[in-house]
Parts: structure tokens; C-alpha cells; sequence
């Protein structure tokens, strides 16, 4: 059975690495849901404990933080935010550092593959009306989202998972990790201008043009939700059941039907989640993740080092994405502390910068972008990916063992 194990994970994370199996229509959502169910009926495990593998108040705070978002999509906010923004009429200094600032402020509380995949599509159209590049402004509006969502524990999925499987609280996460995760951003504006300046050295006045519609009552919802979710974090309330009133909340409305608030849930992520959990439970339980975690610990390698943590989100984020490797990793550490945890959260997230595909938050500005009539390529994107993401997870590191969250060794 422990073969049978190895072999079906073996196959669900080489998925995750290519983004699909050779041959086969089956995306990561796809690969994971299969797999959970293969295990299931190979006997690896069983109906009950599948469903206990499922890690829940995680799932539904993923949900509740899409309906906010959702709240936020459906009321034209995005929409919006990204029209103003492409006819601001800014230098391109200023004009980078307002893309770099809505990316990241954004992300932080709203969740980052969110927010770029609202905002991509109309600031390429605002840029190209205005005669510019998009494609600097893309660079920068991907990695100030990448950087900025690693200040919370709602920015993007792997940070969820790791508070609600660490119980980490929110207002100290945010301390610990907020100053890198700003630092990261302004690294993205620096490093973005210095290789782009040449091309942003002129910005045409925009002339007019219609903002998209807002719905200021809808907004109004979504602000006051936002405003109820932060506050009730820092409260005993478990998350997942605030978030949860939040978005029950949100969808009670005269005005918005429920099945369009619904409609922007990514079912396909939730069920990514569910499957990860059943697979990385079935190798937790042949007992080699954990036989493994302790030679490493017997050899002096310790899981909470920034020796161990730097090069495993470098490895994570250029091969199988790093939800998968935190979700794998949190199977099999058992009570890892919360200054490894801050360090797991804010490491693997900024080496999303790195690469193209090293981030789902990447690829969605690419693609999107490319369905816009703006192609952004690997090697543009690597040109500044690589030295803003060693730069970030340079200062970070510094930050994380001088604040005592991280060992060097």
C-alpha cells in the first residue's frame, strides 16, 4: 500500500509542477480531485477519513474571503480602481508607484489572484488608449501583489493555510510580517523602474474617457463587511465563523442575486485544497515524511533555520507552486513554532516573484494579459523577477533572524 501511496503522489505533484499530466485535460484542480478519489478507492483511504483529512475551517475561509471579494468585483470597484489608474494623469515614476501601491494594498486584504485578475484587463486597456507599455506596468502590478499579500494571512492562499493550520493570529502576523512585505513592494517599484526607465520615459497626457459604473451602495457593503472582518480578528471569534457571518451578510441583498456573488468563487482552487489535503494525509500516514523530518533533525537540519526555509520556498515556488509544498510541509512538521511559520508564509510568497510560473498570481496577469492584445513573455518577466525576488527574500531574511523569528542554522 505504501508503493500504491508513493506512486499516486509521486504523479499528483509532477502535475502540479507541469500544470497538467502529459496526454491528459486534467489542470491541478483536476490532478488533485483525482487523486484523492484514486487513494479512496485503491483502500489507501477510507470515505471517513478522506473527509477527516479535509482541513474545513480552512476551506471556509477561503470561500467567505471570495464572496468579500466578490462583493468587491460585483460593485465595479476593480473595474474602476483600474480605469482611474490607467488615466491618472502621473508621470510614469508616479504612475508605476500607484500600480505598485494598488497591486500590493489590495492583495493584502483581498487576496492576491483575486485582485490581478480584475485589474489586469482594463489597465492594459488604459495604457495602450494612452500610447505606453503595459508591460512594465504588469511586471510591477504582479510583483507588488505577490510582495503585497504576504503582510496578512488573508493576501493569497498559502498564507491562509498556514494560519488556520498554525492558529497563528492575525494582528501579529501583520507586525512580523507587514515591514518586509511593504519593503518588498518598494524593491518591485526600484527594480521595475531602473530596467524599464528607458520605456516609461515619456507618459501622454490621457484624454477623456468614461470610468466604468460603480455601484456606490454595493461598495459601501464591501467596505463595512471589510471593516467587520478586521475587527472581528481581533476578537476570540475562530475566523473562519467571521468570515463566514461576513459573507452570509454580503450575499443577503434586495439588489445583488446571490448566483452572481457565487458566480466569482473559484470553485476549482477550493477543490485544489481539498484533494492536496487527502493526498498529503495518505503520505503522512505510511510514517516517511515524518521518519524523514527527524533524520534531518538528527543531522542538525532544522526545519525552523533559514538554511532550511530559504532554499525550500526558491525550490517550492520553480517547481510544484508553493500551496502544494506548504500544505506537504505542514502535513508532516508536527507544532512547528510561529516565528518558523512567519518566515514559512513570507519566504515562499515573495519567491513568487522569481520566475513566470513561479506564482499563480504571475501567470494570471500573463494570461489575462495576453487575452488584452499584451504579450508578456518569460524572459521579460525574469529580467525583473529574479533580482526583485533574491533582493525581497535577501531583506526579509535579514529581517526574520534579526526579529528572532528564524535561526540562521
Amino acid at each position: 500500500m505504501t508503493l500504491f501511496v508513493l506512486v499516486v503522489f509521486g504523479l499528483t505533484y509532477l502535475g502540479m509542477a507541469l500544470g497538467r499530466l502529459p496526454w491528459l485535460q486534467l489542470d491541478r484542480s483536476g490532478i488533485c480531485l483525482v487523486a484523492a478519489i484514486v487513494l479512496a478507492a485503491g483502500g489507501a483511504v477510507t470515505p471517513a477519513g478522506a473527509l477527516a483529512a479535509i482541513d474545513f475551517p480552512t476551506l471556509l475561509l477561503l470561500f467567505a474571503l471570495m464572496i468579500l471579494s466578490a462583493q468587491f468585483a460585483a460593485s465595479g470597484f476593480y473595474d474602476r480602481a483600474a480605469a482611474a489608474l490607467a488615466a491618472a494623469r502621473l508621470g510614469p515614476a508616479r504612475l508605476l508607484a500607484a500600480t505598485v501601491a494598488l497591486g500590493g494594498g489590495l492583495s493584502a486584504l483581498l487576496t492576491n489572484d483575486v485582485v490581478v485578475f480584475a485589474l489586469t484587463p482594463l489597465l492594459c486597456a488604459g495604457l495602450l488608449r494612452r500610447g505606453l507599455d503595459p508591460r512594465p506596468y504588469l511586471i510591477a502590478l504582479a510583483g507588488a501583489a505577490n510582495a503585497g499579500s504576504a503582510a496578512t494571512l488573508i493576501g493569497n492562499p498559502q498564507n491562509i493555510l498556514i494560519g488556520e493550520l498554525g492558529g497563528l493570529d492575525f494582528w501579529r502576523f501583520a507586525a512580523a510580517c507587514g515591514a518586509p512585505a511593504a519593503l518588498g513592494c518598494l524593491i518591485v517599484h526600484i527594480v521595475v523602474w531602473r530596467l524599464w526607465r528607458d520605456r516609461l520615459a515619456v507618459a501622454p497626457a490621457p484624454g477623456p474617457a468614461a470610468l466604468p459604473p460603480l455601484d456606490r451602495w454595493q461598495l459601501a457593503r464591501a467596505l463595512i463587511g471589510t471593516a467587520a472582518l478586521l475587527i472581528l480578528f481581533a476578537t476570540p471569534v475562530p475566523r473562519p465563523l467571521a468570515a463566514l457571518a461576513v459573507a452570509a451578510v454580503l450575499l443577503v441583498s434586495r439588489r445583488l442575486a446571490s448566483r452572481t456573488v457565487l458566480a466569482h468563487v473559484d470553485w476549482p482552487l477550493l477543490l485544489l485544497f481539498a484533494g492536496l489535503f487527502v493526498v498529503n494525509d495518505a503520505l503522512a500516514a505510511t510514517g516517511l515524511p515524518a521518519r524523514a523530518v527527524e533524520a534531518l533533525t538528527a543531522a542538525g537540519w532544522r526545519l525552523d533555520s533559514l538554511a532550511m526555509q530559504l532554499p525550500f520556498a526558491l525550490g517550492a515556488s520553480t517547481t510544484v507552486g508553493n500551496v502544494p509544498a506548504v500544505a506537504l510541509l505542514l502535513a508532516v512538521w508536527p507544532q512547528p513554532p510561529a516565528g518558523a511559520l512567519y518566515g514559512l508564509a513570507l519566504l515562499s510568497t515573495l519567491a513568487g516573484n522569481l520566475l513566470l510560473q513561479c506564482s499563480l498570481a504571475n501567470i494570471i496577469v500573463a494570461e489575462r494579459a495576453a487575452a488584452a492584445g499584451v504579450r508578456l513573455g518569460f524572459a521579460e518577466h525574469a529580467r525583473c523577477g529574479i533580482p526583485i525576488a533574491l533582493a525581497s527574500l535577501a531583506a526579509a531574511s535579514a529581517w526574520l533572524v534579526g526579529a528572532g523569528h528564524l535561526a540562521p542554522l
